[in-house]
């Protein structure tokens, strides 16, 4: 479904999405890289991650997978195609310009567009991912580097999909290469990245995914997500599917908005951050914290509710101190008690 309108028909819009100007900005650096058949980004290649193999030639053979059939399934099978070629080919650097993968996620399949695919003369894939925030002095925002690497380990899975068709199966290599502006100017610079962590940690994500069919054999009868619907009918069929809210939802997902405000009206504790949600163990919303830390519920032998009285009356004798501490400077001015007060 299209999220952004389904989110809108709620009430709750996103604004989620890159800006115009981050947009086109990209799109810029990115044809900068690729320009003269790649011949910068593939020197970046072999200088990053292939210094053994022999440098690519001036003129480069450059694979792009495009398809006369339409759709993403056409792209992919032709993405496929171009790189068995490629690999049939030793000795030859080959790029994939905006190539097509599919991955099945909870049993659907998932289409992918890696911003470039490099395979190496020994028949090996690399994984290219071009980005627009620069590199200072050699290094990037590590927040950053991080998503582009999960990203790209999802891409390097899907490779590994394509190269097990194949007899014998190249070899998709885990460290790919992160394409970005060199200090403050508009000159690629490049950096390999390890993205085996991130590789294993989604394809378990992957592994553990409810499947598509039981989630749907689980909502009523004849629920739909039409945007077209009316308002409470919308809502209730959104409603039907389970979901927990939490601040990274923001960047992630249309819906978010509308989730957080689901969560927040049910006092969810998560809407305050997973980290806070773990803490807190059984208690599971706002009151239920609250009434915990006022004595009023809770075990308490429980080491969170232990933890909430115990900060409760440390906040208590705090207020006291500090309102104690405040009088005295009013009556005597700076002394003793103007120093407790600003304590």
């Amino acid at each position: 479904m299209d999220k952004a309108s389904l989110a809108s028909a709620l009430g709750s819009p996103s604004v989620f999405g890159q800006s115009q100007f981050a947009f086109t900005r990209g799109n810029a650096f990115e044809a900068r890289v690729k320009a003269d058949g790649g011949a910068e980004l593939l020197r970046l290649v072999h200088e990053r991650l292939d210094r053994g193999a022999e440098p690519p030639r001036p003129r480069l053979r450059c694979g792009c997978p495009t398809c006369p059939r339409p759709g993403p399934e056409g792209r992919a099978a032709r993405t496929a195609l171009a790189l068995r070629e490629a690999t049939g080919t030793p000795g030859a650097w080959t790029l994939l310009d905006h190539p097509m993968l599919a991955l099945e996620v909870a049993g659907s399949p998932a289409f992918l567009e890696p911003d470039a695919v490099v395979v190496h003369p020994d028949g090996a894939w690399t994984v290219v991912e071009i980005k627009s925030f620069p590199m200072l002095d050699g290094s990037a925002d590590p927040a950053k580097v991080g998503a582009a690497a999960r990203q790209a380990a999802v891409y390097v899975l899907a490779l590994e999909r394509v190269a097990a068709r194949l007899d014998p199966a190249p070899r998709v290599r885990h460290r790919v290469l992160l394409v970005c502006p060199r200090d403050f100017s508009n000159l690629p610079t490049a950096s390999a990245v390890d993205v085996r962590k991130q590789r294993a940690v989604t394809d378990r994500q992957l592994a553990r995914l409810t499947r598509i069919e039981e989630i749907a054999d689980a909502l009523p009868e004849g629920v739909c997500f039409s945007p077209e619907l009316p308002a409470e009918e919308l809502t209730a069929a959104v409603e039907a599917v389970p979901a927990t809210y939490a601040p990274e939802c923001l960047s992630a997902c249309e819906l978010a908005f509308h989730c957080r405000a689901r969560s927040r009206e049910a006092g969810a504790v998560t809407s305050l951050g997973r980290p806070v949600r773990a803490e807190l163990g059984g208690l599971s919303t706002v009151e239920d914290v609250l009434a915990a830390a006022r004595g009023e519920a809770g075990d308490p032998d429980d080491p969170a509710v232990a933890a909430l009285r115990r900060a409760a009356r440390l906040r208590a004798e705090a207020l006291a101190t500090a309102g104690a501490g405040g009088g005295a400077a009013a009556d005597g001015g700076i002394g003793a008690g103007g120093v407790s007060a600003c304590h």
